[in-house]
């Protein structure tokens, strides 16, 4: 009997080896799909605080009024999965006034002026724009066309603004609006 016991336990460790050998030789696989759905997308914002916040004008001498003042630059960043468009425009016709003087004066948007003095998107300068000071109004107007698409595309923007002599003093308000659109 320990024979026979002897014999079944070498014979299934034989069948087992032998089993053992056949599926280090054989693979198994399997696969699926990845499939990527992807939008058109677009962003357009300023590189920080510091190239996109508040920019005080403080007009303090004749000099100030008789020749205007000029902001730093302004750094924007389009980022995009297609070529593009950048135009700018304010968010009304005239300056929200806050001051002493009634009725409010109503100073046009034109008094702002923006020049474009960099461009990295690699597309078209409106002339206007293109190291002139161009005035601003309500109605958007193109700043560049065709930029290319990519994930920091940037251009640089100045401001100048010049009221002259035709407004009391106060705190004068209006937004800048650029807009970024795929073509």
């Amino acid at each position: 009997m320990k024979k026979i016991a002897l014999f079944i336990t070498l014979t299934l460790a034989v069948i087992g080896g032998v089993n053992a050998q056949n599926q280090t030789n054989q693979e198994s696989s399997a696969s699926q799909n990845a499939k990527l759905s992807l939008s058109n997308a677009i962003e357009i914002g300023f590189y920080s605080s510091a190239y996109g916040g508040t920019q005080n004008l403080s007009f303090n001498s004749v000099n100030d009024y008789a020749n205007g003042k000029y902001t730093g630059y302004q750094i924007l960043i389009v980022k995009s999965n297609k070529d593009y468009d950048v135009s700018i425009k304010t968010n009304a016709e005239n300056f929200t006034y806050n001051g002493s003087t009634t009725p409010a004066p109503k100073m046009p948007a034109s008094t702002l002026s923006a020049a474009l003095y960099y461009n990295g998107t690699g597309g078209t300068v409106n002339k206007s724009f293109n190291y002139n000071y161009a005035p601003l109004s309500a109605n958007a107007q193109d700043l560049i066309t065709d930029g290319n698409k990519g994930g920091f595309q940037y251009f640089f923007t100045r401001y100048r603004a010049t009221p002259g002599f035709a407004y009391p003093a106060g705190t004068y308000t209006i937004d800048v609006v650029y807009t970024a659109t795929q073509s």
